[in-house]
């Protein structure tokens, strides 16, 4: 059954008229096609490096859990990618033919990972916003992994009930699905991310607090609006094309959600290498800059809670 109102990454080749060759490559297309996986393989190799190092090679704190979780959401979405860039390649290549349910599903599968990459980032820039203006709470130790546990879930959940009503029911369910994830995209999971980055954004510039962990908080800034200059534009897209109303080709949104997907390890490594004269170090040493910082800053050692309980008493 063809899954109705669902964009395929990158995109699907248009039906040809009567006399027109079905084998015939659209130069621009395949150039941008290119440009695609060139970029998804890149993040793929910089995404593995994140969780490499973040999973492996530093020691795990709040912070890391969000960072480790947000990268494997981008190595998804690439991953992907991939796999649809180059099956729609070679059906344009005339080499094989590609069951439109088939990648269909993958676009289904790559939505999954991009909503959970917007879920990611608006629980990190929350939690970080909460622990500036509320510096004096203590958080639980195991917050970031039950509150990744709960996105995945719902993540999960949400990409469940479109896939089923897609691939199961007719066409308006279809699209009532589809646009029901959208606005809970723009209205729910957006508004409060991009509030969230922008107190931390102003924290940074004020400088009022010098011990917090400004380049974590210019890390996070800088996801954000990467997010919204590159990755929002694909719901956009997606949700106008519930409508049957197109601005850009659709290669143009997947090639700009991939940079997205693909940018962030860059922005950990430039942030971290970047003191008064910025100069490249290893990587290891530039994620520990970024990341280890904000673990003095925002657990609660049992020395201060034993302090508090003493005064308290």
């Amino acid at each position: 059954m063809e899954l109705n109102q669902t964009s395929p990454p990158p995109t699907w080749p248009t039906p040809t008229t009567d006399g027109d060759d079905p084998c015939r490559v659209e130069v621009a297309d395949m150039a941008i096609d290119g440009v695609t996986l060139l970029v998804c393989l890149c993040g793929l190799m910089g995404n593995g490096a994140v969780l490499w190092l973040l999973g492996f090679r530093i020691r795990r704190n709040p912070i890391t859990v969000y960072i480790l979780n947000l990268a494997v959401a981008d190595f998804t979405f690439l991953l992907f990618m991939v796999i649809s860039s180059i099956l729609y390649m070679m059906e344009n290549a005339c080499s094989t033919v590609v069951s439109r349910v088939y990648l269909r599903s993958l676009f289904l599968l790559s939505l999954f990972s991009y909503n959970m990459g917007l879920y990611l980032l608006t629980a990190i820039s929350i939690e970080r916003c909460v622990s500036v203006l509320c510096s004096s709470i203590c958080r639980p130790q195991h917050l970031s992994a039950v509150v990744c546990a709960l996105l995945w879930a719902l993540s999960i959940a949400v990409i469940a009930a479109v896939t089923s009503l897609c691939l199961l029911h007719e066409h308006e369910h279809c699209q009532m699905a589809l646009i029901s994830t959208y606005a809970l995209n723009f209205l729910i999971f957006a508004p409060p991310m991009v509030i969230s980055s922008t107190i931390l954004f102003m924290k940074v510039l004020c400088g009022s607090q010098q011990r917090q962990p400004k380049r974590l908080y210019i890390v996070i800034f800088l996801t954000v609006l990467f997010f919204l200059l590159f990755a929002l534009p694909l719901s956009i897209w997606n949700f106008l094309q519930q409508f049957s109303y197109t601005i850009v080709p659709s290669q143009v949104v997947f090639l700009l959600a991939c940079i997205n997907s693909s940018v962030n390890p860059f922005i950990y490594f430039l942030v971290g290498s970047c003191r008064r004269h910025c100069s490249f170090v290893p990587l290891k040493v530039a994620f520990r800059r970024v990341f280890e910082e904000p673990e003095n800053n925002t657990a609660c050692s049992n020395d201060t809670m034993m302090d508090t309980l003493a005064a308290a008493c």
